[in-house]
């Protein structure tokens, strides 16, 4: 079967840390990421498109703006979610620990829900090291 697609990539930055690393990674620290959104479609609309790139985009953007860029993301057993929520910071608790796979997922479903058929998406937490997440279930 075929299908199109189009890709559209967004950046943001955000801090977080691993607990339960056993390295420099459960350390307070940031990333400055690109997150690529791919969709697809066994047919065009009748602009002769999957989607426009522009739309595609909005729906990314909003949740990355309001949720993940220029936040701290912790674990929500994290013993500093108690200092923090004191403190009136911002901040963002996840029932999973913020790696780059559950924030690929985490982008993934909100794109899904907003009614793309989303196949993957990726996201580079380095220029060298990225983590993709794809529902097997979604693809035709």
């Amino acid at each position: 079967m075929s299908q199109y697609s189009v890709t559209k990539e967004v950046r943001f930055c955000y801090g977080h840390r691993l607990m339960n690393h056993p390295g420099k990674c459960r350390h307070l620290h940031g990333h400055s990421v690109r997150a690529a959104v791919t969709v697809t479609s066994e047919d065009l609309n009748d602009q002769g498109m999957v989607c426009d790139f522009a739309d595609l985009k909005s729906a990314i953007a909003s949740f990355v703006r309001e949720r993940l860029d220029h936040n701290l993301l912790l674990h929500e057993s994290d013993p500093l979610v108690p200092l923090l929520r004191d403190a009136n910071e911002r901040f963002l608790t996840l029932s999973q620990h913020p790696t780059a796979e559950v924030l690929a997922k985490l982008i993934y479903d909100h794109v899904q829900g907003k009614g793309y058929n989303v196949i993957e998406v990726t996201l580079w937490e380095t220029d060298s090291s990225y983590a993709s997440y794809r529902n097997e279930c979604n693809e035709s």
